[in-house]
């Protein structure tokens, strides 16, 4: 597992550029990019240096933290999954190429795609010090125009992309991106309902091309659940002090809410249960939200008179996999 920080080589980068940064400034332009993004705006406000940084500062620690998430359900699920090649589709500053490289020691290509040149040069600048991530490659382009021309990777990570397309571009750049998947495909979103729609609705495109889940969803089936409930997740992580001021925040920590699939080519050796909200605990019983392969279980209910069972139960988290070999132990 990896952690939800930032690295701390890409810390380092980031500190080294910003030196000599008015925070007052960044802080206005990271405003005004989030503003945009908020009211379905794309990249398009991030045209220089100085707005790609400010975004990277407020943006960065916040989706890395998504992204390291979802990857560590992926490698809870496939403890033998190792790529060698990584495409990083609407790249952005290459957060998720870090993460990915965090993840998976095995991965010796890293292909990246954004159609935004001011985020590309800082990507570029902030890997030059990292030893596996110098040599990656970084392609303009948009789109599945772009993608059109990439090379296949084994793993394949679109994240906080897919919210700046219309539905035929979405649906496009969805069966883009699952051609050039040789093994696993992720797609991370904004744990919204809008966020988690547009999984749903790739997650139902794909599985109908021979797409199989392996996470967060313990089935192919359709989602069972009902509006206005909606799949997602949190994950939590540190703020420093510079990060507080540029979010204008007084919290030492940031909850970013997120929504994710991973899909892959086969069918997995194990597809565990999901708790899809904070558990309950108390001494009678641990009470939690489950999804399972035959439905969801509003209220599954972990007595202590079930010592073991309990005892597993208390620790389980907003997000957790339940693997059937432990057992449920469930009323």
């Amino acid at each position: 597992m990896i952690s939800p920080d930032l690295p701390a080589e890409l810390r380092a980068a980031l500190t080294r550029k910003s030196e000599g940064l008015s925070r007052n400034d960044a802080a206005q332009r990271a405003d005004t990019i989030s503003r945009t993004y908020r009211d379905g705006g794309g990249s398009g406000t991030i045209r220089t240096g100085a707005d790609a940084l400010a975004y990277a500062l407020a943006r960065m620690p916040a989706t890395y933290a998504a992204i390291a998430a979802s990857l560590n359900a992926l490698m809870e699920i496939c403890p033998d999954f190792a790529p060698t090649s990584l495409l990083d589709v609407g790249a952005g500053p290459g957060t998720a190429t870090w993460a990915a490289s965090e993840a998976f020691a095995s991965l010796e290509t890293f292909t990246l795609l954004d159609a935004n040149m001011a985020l590309r040069d800082l990507a570029t600048e902030l890997a030059q010090p990292h030893l596996r991530l110098a040599a990656m490659r970084y392609h303009s382009g948009d789109g599945s125009k772009a993608l059109g021309e990439a090379p296949e990777a084994d793993l394949v990570v679109a994240s906080y992309v897919i919210n700046e397309l219309g539905d035929s571009e979405r649906a496009a750049l969805a069966d883009a991106m699952w051609v050039k998947t040789r093994g696993t495909l992720l797609v991370v979103e904004p744990g919204t309902p809008a966020g988690y729609a547009r999984i749903i609705d790739l997650r139902a495109r794909l599985i109908a091309e021979g797409a199989h889940v392996l996470a967060p969803c313990p089935h192919d089936a359709a989602c069972p659940l009902t509006r206005p409930d909606w799949c997602h997740f949190t994950q939590r992580l540190q703020r420093s002090r510079a990060h507080k001021h540029l979010k204008g925040a007084d919290l030492p920590y940031e909850d970013e809410k997120f929504a994710y699939v991973i899909l892959s080519r086969t069918v997995p050796v194990q597809r565990p249960a999901r708790v899809l909200a904070q558990p309950l605990v108390t001494k009678i019983a641990v009470t939690a939200k489950i999804c399972t392969p035959e439905g969801i279980i509003e209220a599954a209910s972990v007595p202590h008179r079930d010592k073991a069972a309990y005892k597993r139960a208390k620790k389980w988290n907003w997000g957790d996999a339940i693997f059937r070999k432990n057992g449920i132990g469930v009323e």
